[in-house]
C-alpha cells in the first residue's frame, strides 16, 4: 500500500460559460460587465483535478486533500456550497481577483504563498493539481510558475490519467500533437500536474459530504487572507461581440472541377 499523499489542488471561480461576457473599463483597471452579478461555476479545467485528486485520496488511505482557491469571497461561498457537496476537501481561500486581467506570475505567487501556509503539509509528499488551462486567465502559465516558486522540478501538463505504481512510481499520460499521448514515469514526490479532462465524470451530489465540508468552509472564508494582487493596466479601445457572416452563391451546371478548384482558392487565400 502506498505512503498516503498530501494532494493540493489549485482552482479558481469562474463565469458560467454559458453568459455572454463583455469587457469594460472601470477605475480600478479592466474588468467584465456586471462581474459580480454573472452566476459563477468552479472552472471546468480545476474540477477535473480536484475530482481525479479526490478519487487517488480515497485509494490511499490516510491521504489529505486542500483545494486552495483565489476568488472574492462573496462569490467563492456560492460556487462552495454547490462544490462541498462532490467530494471532500478542506478549502484554504484567498480573497482576491478570479478574473483573466491579473498577472499569472503574481496569481502564482499569491498561491505558493497560501500552499507554504498550510498546516501539516508533508513536502515530501505534496502532490500540486491544478488545470492546465483555465476558463478566465487561459494563459496556461500558472501552474508551471508556482512549480517554479514552490521548488517542484517535476512538472506534467495536460494530463489525462495519472496510476500510482509500487515504490511511488507514477505513470502518467500527456497529451501531444496529434491526438496522440506521451507516456512517461516519475519516480517520487512532489510533483505538479496539470490536468486537462482526466478520465472521471462529475461526482454526484452527497449532501453528507456537503454537511461535513461546510463545517470547515465557512470558517476558512472568514479568515481567508486578502490577495495584493491588482488588475492589469489593460486598455480596451472597443469592444464587440463577433458578427455573424454568411455569403451564398447559387450556381447551376457547375462542374465538379471547378468546385474544387474554388474550394482549393478559398482555403489558400
Amino acid at each position: 500500500m502506498p505512503n498516503p499523499y498530501h494532494i493540493v489542488v489549485c482552482g479558481s471561480i469562474v463565469p458560467n460559460p454559458l453568459q455572454t461576457l463583455e469587457p469594460l473599463e472601470t477605475p480600478q483597471g479592466p474588468a467584465l460587465k456586471n462581474e459580480m452579478m454573472l452566476p459563477a461555476v468552479l472552472d471546468p479545467w480545476a474540477g477535473h483535478a480536484l475530482y481525479e485528486a479526490a478519487n487517488l485520496v480515497k485509494q490511499v488511505p490516510g491521504s489529505k486533500l486542500w483545494l486552495v482557491s483565489m476568488a472574492p469571497k462573496a462569490k467563492l461561498q456560492q460556487v462552495m456550497m454547490a462544490i462541498a457537496q462532490k467530494v471532500g476537501f478542506e478549502l484554504v481561500a484567498v480573497d482576491g481577483p478570479s478574473s483573466g486581467f491579473t498577472d499569472a506570475g503574481a496569481v502564482a505567487g499569491e498561491l505558493a504563498k497560501a500552499i507554504s501556509g498550510i498546516a501539516g503539509l508533508d513536502r515530501s509528499r505534496l502532490m500540486v493539481f491544478g488545470g492546465w488551462e483555465s476558463a478566465s486567465r487561459g494563459s496556461g502559465a500558472v501552474m508551471q510558475m508556482l512549480g517554479e516558486i514552490l521548488g517542484i522540478t517535476e512538472q506534467f501538463q495536460g494530463v489525462d490519467s495519472l496510476f500510482p505504481t509500487d515504490g511511488d512510481i507514477f505513470e502518467i499520460k500527456e497529451r501531444v500533437e496529434g491526438g496522440q499521448y506521451q507516456v512517461s514515469q516519475c519516480a517520487g514526490l512532489p510533483i505538479l500536474v496539470g490536468w486537462a479532462t482526466g478520465n472521471l465524470p462529475e461526482p454526484k451530489n452527497n449532501p453528507q459530504i456537503g454537511m461535513v465540508n461546510m463545517r470547515t468552509v465557512m470558517p476558512a472564508l472568514q479568515k481567508a487572507s486578502v490577495s495584493q494582487v491588482k488588475t492589469a493596466s489593460d486598455v480596451f479601445k472597443s469592444v464587440e461581440l463577433p458578427k455573424q457572416k454568411r455569403e451564398t452563391r447559387i450556381e447551376k451546371n457547375l462542374p465538379p472541377e471547378a468546385i474544387a478548384d474554388e474550394i482549393i482558392a478559398w482555403l489558400n487565400q
